[in-house]
C-alpha cells in the first residue's frame, strides 16, 4: 500500500505531503482546487507519460514521491533490485493500524513476513524530460510501469469508456475466474503460441517451395562444377608465385649465374672471386693471431664468412639447376589451372577460400533443401497435433468462461441492487467463435438490463455515465474477493450520481477498503462520508498564480468540509447538521461490519 506521497510544483499544488496509509483515503476539495494532479501524481509515479504542461507555471520542475510497504519478498521486490534499488526494513510496530482499529497485512500482501519501504520518485522538467528513481537509484520510466502494474489499479473516466471494449471485458471475466482458470489459460496462451510457430514454418516451406527448388537444382549444379576442379586451400597463391617463376625463367637464371660467378668462379678475367679473396685474408690474418689476441675474433668471423659465402655458392648451383628442368610446357599447365580456379572465385567467390567454404556449406543445405517434402510431412503432422491441443485447451477455456460468467453475473447484479440499480441485471454473454485467437474463441459482452423485462443492451449502448461508474465500482467490489489488488484509485467514480445512489457507493468503496487500499477523488460528501483518512485540497487564489495545497481533516474541520460538499457552505446549520449525520451513518456501518 502507500503510506505518503509528496508533490512538489504539479499543476497548480505548489507543495503538499499526502498521508494515505490503510483503509479509505478521500479527497475533496473546490472545483480547479486540483484534486485530479492527486491522480496524475500517481501516474507519473507509476510511469505514465509525462508532459510539460505538468509543471507548474514559473518553476523548472515537477517533483513526486511516493512511499509503500510492500513484502521485502516477491515479485516487487525482484523488481526493484533487478533495476539495482533497495527496499528498506521498516521497524518493529510499524504495522499500519488506520482508524477502524485495522490491522496487520493488507490485499497483495503475504501473512507472516517482513515488510519493506520503497521509495519511488519522478522528476519532469518544463521542456517535458523526465527521470525516474527506483529505491534510491536512477532507472527506465518502463520499471515504474511494471511496478504500478502490480501495485496500483487506477479508474477514472476514461475507464469507464475502456470498460465497454469487449477485450476489457473479457480480461475482467478471465480476472474473476480464479487462479485455475489462469493457470489454464498460460497453459493455452504457450500452445497457441507453439501452434502458430509451427504453421508459420510450415506455410512458408509451402508457399517457398519452387525457390527452393531452384535453389537446390543451383547448389547440385556448382557442387558438381567445384567437385571437378578439386581446388585446395592456398592453391591460387602457390600457382601465382609458379606462374611468375616460369614467366621470368630466363632472367633468374642469369640473374643467378652471375651471382654464383661473383661469389665462385675462375672465370673473372683473372681477377679473384669472393671465395679466394677471404681465404687470402683468412690465411694472413692466421699467421700473425698468435701475437695479438685481438686478431682472434676477427680470424673467426672471416673463417664463418668463408663458410657462410661456400655454402652460398651451393645453394646457387642447386637453384640453376632447378631452373634447368623448368619449361614452357609447365607454365601453360599452370596458366590453364590457374584460370579454372578463377572461373570458380568469380561465380563462388570472391577468393578461393570463399569458393571451399561454400562448397562446405552447400552439402547440408542441399540436404536440407532435398528433404523439404518430408520436413513439410513432419510439420502438417505436428501442426494437426497443437492444433487439436489448442482447440482442446480453447473448449475448457470457454467453459471455464461460461461458468464464471454465471456466477460474475449474479454477483455483480446483486452489487448493482445494493448501488441504487435495483431490477437493473449485469449479463455476461461467452460467444465461442470458430478461430481460435492468442485469447481462446470467446467474445465475451456485458449486457445491462436496466429494469425487469427491458432487453439486455451491450453496456456501450445502454449505460449511462453514472451507471457505468455503478457498474465499474460493483465489479471490482466482486473481482477484490477473487483477486485482490493492494491500491485502488478512483478518480470521479461518483459521477453524475447523488442521493442514495452516492451513500450506496460509498458504502461499496468503504467494503472493499476492508480488503484493498482504496484512495477516492470525489466530490460528493455522501462518499466521503465513509472515508477513514480524508484529504481536502485547498485553493489560494490571491496570488497571481492560483496555487493550491493538501490538507488532512479530523474533527470539525472534517464536518464544515462535508457540509461544503453538501450546500456550498461550510457554516450552514443544516449542512453541518447533514454532515455529521452522514458521518455517523458511515460509523454505523463500520461498527455492524466489525460486529
Amino acid at each position: 500500500m502507500i503510506d505518503e506521497i509528496t508533490i512538489r510544483d504539479l499543476g497548480v499544488i505548489a507543495e503538499a505531503v499526502l498521508p494515505l496509509g490503510p483503509g479509505f483515503t478521500a479527497v475533496t476539495g473546490e472545483t480547479g482546487a486540483g484534486k485530479t494532479m492527486v491522480v496524475q501524481a500517481l501516474g507519473l509515479l507509476m510511469g505514465e507519460r509525462a508532459v510539460a504542461g505538468q509543471v507548474r507555471v514559473g518553476r523548472a520542475q515537477s517533483w513526486v514521491e511516493g512511499r509503500w510497504r510492500i513484502p521485502t519478498v516477491g515479485p516487487v521486490a525482484d523488481r526493484v533490485n533487478d533495476a539495482g534499488g533497495q527496499i528498506d526494513e521498516l521497524g518493529a510496530g510499524e504495522t499500519g493500524v488506520d482508524e477502524l482499529g485495522a490491522d496487520g497485512p493488507r490485499a497483495g500482501e503475504p501473512g507472516p513476513g517482513r515488510l519493506g519501504e520503497l521509495i519511488l520518485s519522478r522528476s519532469v522538467s518544463g521542456e517535458g524530460r523526465s527521470r525516474a528513481i527506483v529505491g534510491g537509484r536512477s532507472a527506465p520510466v518502463g520499471v515504474l510501469s511494471e511496478l504500478g502494474e502490480r501495485l496500483v489499479v487506477v479508474h477514472g473516466q476514461s475507464d469507464q469508456l475502456r470498460l465497454r471494449s469487449s477485450t476489457q471485458q473479457r480480461l475482467a471475466l478471465d480476472r474473476f475466474a480464479g487462479a485455475e482458470f489462469r493457470a489454464l489459460l498460460e497453459k493455452y496462451e504457450a500452445e497457441f503460441r507453439g501452434w502458430q510457430e509451427l504453421r508459420r514454418e510450415r506455410d512458408e516451406l509451402v508457399s517457398q517451395r519452387e525457390d527452393r527448388l531452384r535453389e537446390a537444382d543451383a547448389l547440385r549444379t556448382a557442387v558438381t562444377e567445384i567437385e571437378l576442379v578439386g581446388p585446395e586451400s592456398g592453391e591460387d597463391v602457390a600457382l601465382a608465385e609458379r606462374a611468375s617463376r616460369l614467366t621470368n625463367l630466363e632472367d633468374l637464371r642469369v640473374a643467378a649465374a652471375g651471382a654464383r660467378e661473383a661469389v665462385s668462379s675462375d672465370e673473372l678475367d683473372g681477377r679473384p672471386d669472393t671465395v679466394s679473396l677471404l681465404d687470402s685474408a683468412l690465411r694472413q690474418l692466421e699467421r700473425v693471431s698468435a701475437h695479438d689476441g685481438a686478431l682472434e675474433p676477427i680470424v673467426e668471423s672471416l673463417a664463418s664468412a668463408s663458410f657462410l659465402v661456400a655454402e652460398i655458392s651451393t645453394q646457387l648451383s642447386s637453384y640453376l639447376a632447378e631452373l634447368d628442368t623448368d619449361g614452357g610446357a609447365e607454365l601453360d599447365d599452370v596458366q590453364e589451372r590457374r584460370a579454372e580456379l578463377s572461373v570458380l572465385a568469380r561465380k563462388y567467390g570472391p577468393s578461393l577460400d570463399d569458393v571451399i567454404g561454400f562448397f562446405a556449406s552447400a552439402g547440408p543445405r542441399l540436404l536440407e533443401l532435398d528433404n523439404d517434402s518430408d520436413r513439410i510431412d513432419e510439420l502438417s503432422a505436428a501442426v494437426s497435433e497443437a492444433e487439436s491441443l489448442v482447440l482442446d485447451l480453447a473448449a475448457r477455456l470457454t467453459a471455464g468462461r461460461v461458468r464464471a460468467a454465471e456466477q460474475l453475473s449474479a454477483l455483480v447484479s446483486g452489487e448493482l441492487a445494493a448501488l441504487a440499480m435495483g431490477g437493473s441485471q449485469l449479463m455476461v454473454e461467452v460467444t465461442e467463435g470458430v478461430e481460435p485467437t492468442p485469447s481462446g474463441r470467446d467474445t465475451v459482452t456485458f449486457l445491462l438490463a436496466s429494469h425487469e423485462g427491458a432487453e439486455p443492451r451491450p453496456l456501450g449502448k445502454g449505460a449511462s455515465g453514472g451507471e457505468l461508474s455503478r457498474i465499474m465500482l460493483a465489479i471490482e467490489v466482486v473481482l477484490a474477493a477473487t483477486d485482490p489488488v493492494p491500491t485502488f484509485v478512483f478518480d470521479e467514480v461518483d459521477a453524475g450520481v447523488g442521493g442514495a445512489s452516492a451513500i450506496e457507493i460509498g458504502r461499496r468503496l468503504a467494503r472493499l477498503a476492508l480488503g484493498s487500499q482504496v484512495i477516492v477523488v470525489t466530490h460528493l460528501a455522501q462518499v466521503a462520508a465513509f472515508a477513514t483518512n480524508h484529504l481536502s485540497v485547498v485553493k489560494d487564489s490571491e496570488g497571481a498564480v492560483t496555487e493550491s495545497s493538501v490538507q488532512q481533516l479530523r474533527g470539525e474541520e472534517r464536518v464544515a468540509e462535508m457540509a461544503r460538499l453538501l450546500s456550498g457552505l461550510p457554516d450552514s446549520e443544516s449542512g453541518l447538521a447533514h454532515a455529521r449525520e452522514l458521518i455517523e451513518l458511515a460509523a454505523e456501518s463500520r461498527r455492524q461490519w466489525q460486529s
